[in-house]
């Protein structure tokens, strides 16, 4: 279907009154059910909504693209509004949306996401973001987008027509790009970037293609003879892409923002071959290319992150099974037990199996992101080795039965050893003929790999990272009561002091270290880690609802959606308000969030589980539950007086 068929003229607003975020989305979602496109216009802001969450639309130069499926859409629809004022989309770039489109999809379909990728690209151009922001009515917008829409197609036809020529008859001097665009969502920005760096090259002379690494899959793919024609690779990319095919040719590393903000400075570089020598192993870039070049600490960190993002998923849906089976009582999931429940025993069983896979996901996805495919299975088999649960059931009676399992600290080292081992490998296999080059990342890479990780982790990893992880427990079970408070408030206080950022993760790191060398036995820790990370967003919503003049106007119905960003244990929810004025903001919200850490110590809460926030909190997933939401209450209280004390009313900021 073309794009221009899916926008609603009846639905359309050229003069849109709204000045926050979250009207706007009602306010369109009214004008599609009008128009007979949605029948549950609740349900559909919600899921708008929720995808705001994740991750602002607002993808800048005043452009906004929301997007959201529902089942009660009918079929995929764009509802298009303009404003004069601009409204507030917190856009990367900091500037108000003047054009918004949302896109709106039948549960289960792609649409939308074709529709964006189509969207984004028009939208780079400047002519067509004019041409609609002068429209005048209705007709004029859907005409605009149907005239750029043939626009593009003819130019991709002519730019395919020019890739299907010969590569061996153009001249081998002349100048041949290549680029990867990937942002973590994979939607607007990895197409807009695209269509950037596509404009710079095109005003620079050179050809260049733009591989797409998108939420609908890898479009434009590089292929092999476009790589060892390539002049220069430019990857613009917020997310993990396959690296490992550009070994040996000049590749520029940098974020998709900067592939949408610097194309044409990108298109320079790589046209003058501006770049470090790209190596599979590893990418060491020149010391004057400062603000591409990633520190061995940022390096360590990516890598961890990596691995504890695809970790997250399979501990909290085995914390909350294993939490919902305590309704039937605490025991009830033990046969020997006389409150044993059946279905208490299904769903712990559950929950403890996919409790089991979490360290085998982390040392597998930080091997990966190490080194690719191999660093996968050579460090998931290391977080086997370190599983607990996983050598008890498989070695009864065997040569290993008495071995120590290392545990969470264990599976980290193992992650990490992985890509370590890759890199031996491939330097200790490089005199093989190219003819078998083929056989190491299926055959001897995985073979070798997981032998080497095996002798590693039982005979030299695993009893001292054992010991330092029963060392931990023991250290933290040993703290008098009064001191426990002290270490309640200072990990509840780093989940605050930089809202995802290291000492965040630090602090949740370290308490699902202990959940999981807990044997089912939970830690306090984690339940102030938790906590802590709770506060800040509803510190938030409740200085916004108290104070009205605290923060601006088309901030305050953010604020006061962050009580369920609180409640579901998204810290981030309160980062654009500290990043408005953090001197201020930070200090007030980590000394809430350390005090509700501390009151969750004293008042003996243990979580069972490390996440979900309330919800894990209401399934039984944390001890002590009312008191465990009382501290909650406080610390939200508390940060909420400091920001009225400390923060100025946005009238004064700006006076200053």
């Amino acid at each position: 279907m073309k794009l221009a068929q899916l926008f609603v003229k009846d639905a359309m607003d050229l003069t849109l009154s709204t000045t926050d975020k979250a009207s706007t989305l009602r306010h369109l979602a009214e004008q599609f059910a009008k128009a007979g496109g949605v029948s549950d216009v609740g349900s559909y802001v919600e899921k708008l909504e929720a995808r705001e969450a994740q991750s602002t639309t607002g993808v800048g130069d005043e452009i906004a693209i929301p997007h959201a499926q529902d089942a009660s859409i009918k079929e995929a629809a764009i509802v298009f509004a303009r404003s004069q004022e601009g409204v507030e989309w917190e856009s990367f770039d900091g500037q108000p949306a003047k054009l918004i489109f949302m896109i709106a999809a039948p549960e289960g379909g792609g649409e939308h996401l074709q529709a964006l990728a189509k969207l984004s690209s028009i939208l780079m151009n400047p002519e067509a973001k004019q041409a609609l922001l002068d429209a005048q009515t209705q007709e004029d917008v859907v005409n605009i987008i149907a005239e750029y829409e043939a626009e593009k197609e003819e130019e991709n036809q002519a730019k395919e027509t020019v890739a299907a020529v010969d590569t061996q008859a153009q001249d081998a001097d002349d100048v041949y790009l290549l680029a990867v665009t990937a942002c973590p969502t994979g939607i607007a920005h990895t197409y807009m970037a695209e269509e950037k760096l596509n404009q710079a090259a095109d005003k620079a002379g050179y050809a260049i293609k733009v591989e797409t690494n998108g939420q609908t899959g890898v479009g434009n793919k590089l292929t092999k003879a476009d790589i060892e024609r390539a002049t220069a690779i430019i990857v613009a990319a917020d997310k993990q892409v396959d690296m490992a095919r550009f070994n040996g040719k000049p590749v520029i590393i940098t974020k998709v923002a900067d592939g949408i903000n610097k194309a044409d400075e990108l298109v320079k570089r790589a046209a003058n071959a501006d770049a470090r020598i790209y190596h599979a192993s590893q990418y060491e870039q020149s010391a004057d290319d400062s603000e591409e070049n990633e520190s061995l600490g940022r390096q360590f960190y990516k890598h961890l992150m990596n691995g504890v993002s695809h970790m997250l998923p399979f501990v909290v849906a085995g914390g909350i099974l294993a939490a919902l089976s305590f309704f039937w009582g605490i025991n009830s999931a033990n046969p020997d037990d006389a409150s044993y429940n059946a279905i208490a025993h299904t769903l712990k069983t559950f929950g403890d199996l996919s409790f089991a896979m979490m360290l085998p996901v982390l040392a597998g996805y930080i091997g990966q992101s190490i080194a690719d495919r191999p660093g996968l299975v050579i460090g998931f088999m290391g977080g086997v080795f370190a599983n607990p649960s996983i050598l008890t059931a498989f070695n009864a009676g065997g040569i290993f039965e008495d071995a120590v399992a290392s545990g969470f600290l264990g599976a980290l080292v193992a992650g990490f050893l992985a890509g370590g081992i890759v890199w031996c490998l491939r330097k200790g296999l490089s005199w093989l003929p190219k003819s078998l080059e083929g056989m190491k990342p299926i055959f001897l890479y995985p073979v070798l790999g997981v032998l080497a990780m095996g002798l590693i982790m039982f005979f030299i990893v695993n009893a001292p990272m054992g010991a330092v992880m029963l060392g931990l427990q023991d250290l933290l079970t040993s703290i008098p009561s009064e001191l426990s408070v002290v270490l309640g408030f200072v990990a509840a206080a780093m989940m605050s002091i930089d809202m995802g950022g290291p000492l965040n993760k630090a602090a949740y790191v370290t308490g699902t270290a202990l959940v999981t060398a807990s044997n089912g036995a939970g830690s306090d820790v984690m339940a102030a880690v938790m906590i802590g990370g709770m506060v800040p967003p509803l510190a938030i919503a409740i200085s916004a609802t108290f104070n009205k003049n605290l923060w601006a106007p088309e901030q305050h119905n953010s604020a006061l959606v962050n009580y369920v960003m609180g409640a579901a244990f998204i810290t981030e929810g309160a980062i654009p308000f500290a990043a408005s004025n953090p001197l201020r903001v930070i200090p007030s919200l980590a000394i809430g969030s350390g005090v509700a850490g501390a009151l969750s110590m004293l008042f003996g809460s243990v979580s069972y589980v490390p996440h979900g926030g309330i919800f894990a909190v209401l399934a039984g997933g944390v001890t002590n539950p009312w008191m465990y939401l009382v501290a909650w209450l406080a610390g939200g209280i508390v940060g909420a007086i400091l920001l009225s004390v400390l923060v100025k009313k946005p009238t004064e900021a700006l006076a200053e």
